[in-house]
């Protein structure tokens, strides 16, 4: 077990302090699209074995470049959201669930989110999508383009708050017909064409398949229940594939990184549908602290960098998207703000071993957290978990268990988890919430179409 591992990416600079590297002998920088799908397990992608959905576009996708076994964000959105952005875990910066973070918590004048660092290094940044559950707006973080709309899972202006979505600080209306998804991709595709000729940088966090379920564009009329889901699934892998063929259609494919992920495991009212492998059910589902709550799809495509059909075994947690992103835009990180991901571009580079890897992944949601390694799990009560046939069951290991690697492994994890130290952290709960929540909508309230906003 490696403990320096915890902070080996380093720590991201202040403005003025970051820096990036200028040789002539540093290769273009590339394009970065970040795709994440909102409340979609592996259980609903092809690539991943899922028996009831069929995900062409992002199959595609993954075999163009690398395919992660055990990419693990938080069970819940805005936690992982928060992850992604910053690079640090929610102890930290205090989103430790759904509910908005306090203004004097997670501010632009103490959190760095990944637009500020690639800015530095010359990117133009966009956002469209999602953002409710973050403070501030994209542009205070250094989006400099943004759409972004209220809440979750919105679609059409019949929903009595999608009537409207915001671009760069204006109201627009969402007229009568229009989807909300195919807003976002024009969004989306009217920016990597106006900023073809320079490094830019697109966080794109769509609207599928978050609650409420309703129909797509593509659907059939009369078509309800779980058929508007398996809709819903294929017209987001539909809005993937149009946006890599603009990419070609803009000869950016080799210039150009492009991510799919999600933010966590199934909503729970799907989670029985989403088996893989011939019908096998999967532990866990969104917000819950089993495997496949934080267990999410995620691919990687980068051609004529990252060779095609890689399927990577190795440990990712959505703190490492920052310092990876940083390592190959060439900066450089400086000793001001703590860093909680491992910059795994050398992977991307072909090295597929190596003092990159991680040896453990940490996931906390609200006052529950746990270590993971390959095979065994430890959480904050001290149990310790199986996990040789994750994803679909983590046994629990007997408290006086006398197996030799059930004791080292406890260990080890321990001692992770005593370095670390959460509880020591920011508990965004108590009178934290309180304070934060004021005038906001409940904590993770679930309202009968499952939303979690």
């Amino acid at each position: 077990m490696r403990l320096t591992s915890l902070f080996l990416s380093g720590l991201i600079a202040l403005p003025g302090i970051l820096s990036a590297a200028t040789t002539d002998s540093t290769p273009q920088k590339p394009n970065i699209i970040f795709i994440l799908s909102d409340d979609l397990g592996i259980g609903s992608v092809s690539s991943y074995g899922a028996d009831n959905f069929k995900t062409p576009n992002i199959d595609k996708l993954a075999a163009s470049g690398i395919r992660f076994e055990h990419c693990y964000a938080s069970p819940l959105c805005g936690p992982s959201r928060a992850l992604f952005l910053t690079g640090r875990y929610a102890f930290r910066t205090g989103m430790t669930s759904n509910a908005k973070v306090s203004v004097d918590l997670m501010t632009p004048a103490n959190e760095f989110m990944i637009p500020r660092v690639l800015k530095q290094a010359g990117y133009v940044t966009g956002q469209v999508g999602k953002w409710n559950q973050l403070p501030f707006q994209p542009s205070d973080w250094g989006f400099d383009e943004y759409l972004r709309f209220e809440g979750s899972g919105k679609y059409w202006n019949t929903q009595p708050d999608g009537k409207t979505y915001t671009v760069n600080g204006k109201l627009v209306p969402l007229l009568d017909g229009e989807y909300m998804p195919d807003k976002m991709h024009e969004f989306a595709v009217d920016f990597i064409t106006r900023h073809k000729n320079q490094p830019f940088f697109l966080y794109y966090p769509m609207s599928e398949v978050h609650n409420p379920i309703l129909r797509t564009p593509d659907s059939a009329p009369g078509a309800d229940g779980m058929q508007l889901y398996v809709d819903n699934v294929a017209y987001m892998d539909k809005l993937v594939g149009k946006l890599v063929d603009e990419v070609a259609r803009l000869e950016l494919t080799n210039k150009t990184i492009i991510v799919f992920a999600s933010d966590n495991g199934t909503a729970p009212q799907r989670a029985k549908y989403c088996t893989i492998d011939g019908g096998k059910a999967l532990s866990g589902h969104k917000n819950t602290m089993l495997e496949c709550g934080a267990l999410i799809p995620s691919v990687l495509s980068w051609p004529g960098t990252v060779p095609a059909g890689q399927v990577s075994q190795s440990l990712i947690s959505f703190v490492d998207f920052l310092p990876t992103f940083a390592e190959i835009t060439g900066t450089k990180p400086s000793p001001d703000v703590k860093i909680d991901g491992m910059s795994f571009a050398p992977l991307l580079h072909g090295q597929t071993s190596g003092d990159w890897q991680r040896d453990w992944i940490f996931v906390l949601l609200r006052r529950d957290w746990y270590d993971r390694e390959t095979d065994w799990k430890l959480n904050q009560s001290g149990e310790l978990f199986d996990m040789k046939n994750a994803p679909f069951t983590e046994p629990l290991v007997a408290a006086d268990t006398k197996d030799a690697d059930a004791l080292a492994a406890r260990q080890r994890l321990q001692t992770v988890l005593d370095q670390l130290n959460p509880a020591a952290g920011i508990m965004f709960e108590g009178k934290n919430k309180a304070k934060a929540a004021k005038n906001q909508p409940p904590e993770d309230s679930e309202n009968a179409n499952g939303a979690d906003d």
